[in-house]
């Protein structure tokens, strides 16, 4: 049914973002294989390239459309205002008949866009966003940017027609009521992983644990560390931002030049590093936020046939790891344990084989994130 279906995304980042990149154009990509008429909007720090890439999004069947980002906080409200107006615009030009709000900002600009031209409303909640602030330290608990936030969402629930969230643990706490909700991991293309191909570390005789992905924030470097350390591993750490706090880190630690590798790579290049690698590592910071979480870079570990040592309490990977047997959950800052465990568990000739068929059956960008989101749309647009 989703064939001949017209549907506007709404993001409110800029097109050439690392998590753009990686899962919204997939997606969309994915929607408009499926016959959606897909079209996109933007907010653009700069506008740079855009011939390029309206070229090359038009290629794959999207109709991109962009507005000026604005980074200081107090023009949001005038950023979600303009973007209802013009998404408004969108709509009635090309007689679209449902709105995809990707987070909190998206769903807002969607249920305006909705009351002005009529249609559907998909809210994609990405996580509960007063209380990532919260445990961000950026927010007060119950304080009043809190307090609006949730008045808010509250609206947004209601205003919407169907619902995505990331994790079974989240599913609860959306108020859905009858209305479509699909449970949609971030996912990945299993096939940017199937090669044989992997970088060369020039490490032979111990193993390589390898992090992949942003550093600071919710994400441990202290106790990522920590655990390196302990495990008297080579470290290879791969990321798109700044170096130099995981190099000091390191050093601090006791690790000597032939003893880690830290580089700032591509998307592309990744998949190559981590076939390189032994263990995988996703230390985070505990909190009720982190139930809705759903790191793309498990996907991207499991994919690349790394079984991976997670901390305890993020979205479904407590459930997950052990009864996938894909990886070893941390409780607190137990290493000795999760050490033992991941060398028993790598001591499985089939553990490898396993890790990328649990990601093809639960992380695959076709058969599972593509499929999800055709099926909800069909379901909203039937309702």
């Amino acid at each position: 049914m989703t064939t001949g279906a017209r549907a506007l995304y709404l993001c409110y980042f800029g097109i050439r973002e690392p998590l753009v990149q990686t899962q919204v154009l997939p997606y969309l990509r994915e929607l408009a294989a499926g016959g959606v008429a897909m079209s996109l909007l933007t907010f653009e720090p700069n506008v740079m390239a855009s011939a390029t890439w309206r070229e090359r999004l038009r290629a794959d069947g999207i109709d991109w459309h962009m507005l000026p980002y604005h980074k200081r906080a107090f023009l949001k409200p005038f950023d979600i205002v303009r973007g209802a107006w013009r998404a408004a615009s969108i709509a009635r030009r090309g007689n679209i008949t449902l709105f995809h709000g990707r987070s909190h900002v998206g769903a807002a600009i969607g249920a305006i866009a909705k009351w002005l031209t009529g249609g559907r409303l998909i809210f994609d909640v990405r996580g509960f966003l007063a209380e990532e602030y919260v445990d961000s330290g950026n927010w007060r608990a119950n304080g009043l940017l809190y307090r609006v936030t949730k008045a808010a969402e509250r609206r947004l629930y209601r205003a919407a027609d169907g619902f995505v969230v990331l994790t079974e643990r989240a599913r609860d706490a959306i108020p859905s009521n009858g209305r479509p909700l699909e449970v949609i991991p971030c996912c990945v293309d299993p096939q940017r992983f199937a090669s044989d191909e992997r970088a060369d570390l020039g490490v032979t005789k111990r193993p390589v644990f390898v992090y992949a992905g942003a550093l600071g924030g919710y994400y441990l470097i202290d106790e990522m560390v920590a655990l390196l350390a302990k495990a008297r591993a080579f470290a290879l750490v791969l990321t798109q931002g700044s170096t130099a706090p995981i190099t000091e880190a390191l050093r601090r630690a006791g690790f000597g030049a032939d003893d880690f590798r830290v580089l700032q790579v591509a998307p592309d290049e990744v998949p190559n590093y981590l076939r390189a690698a032994d263990v995988a590592l996703l230390l985070v910071r505990r909190s009720y936020a982190r139930s809705a979480m759903s790191p793309t870079k498990f996907a991207e570990y499991l994919a690349a046939g790394l079984p991976v040592i997670a901390s305890a309490g993020i979205g479904d990977l407590d459930t997950e790891i052990p009864q996938q047997r894909v990886g070893v959950l941390l409780q607190g800052n137990d290493y000795d344990d999760a050490l033992r465990a991941i060398d028993e568990l790598r001591g499985d000739p089939g553990l490898a084989a396993r890790c990328r068929a649990v990601a093809r059956a639960r992380y695959d960008l076709h058969a599972v994130g593509g499929a999800r989101y055709r099926r909800l749309y069909d379901a909203v647009l039937s309702r």
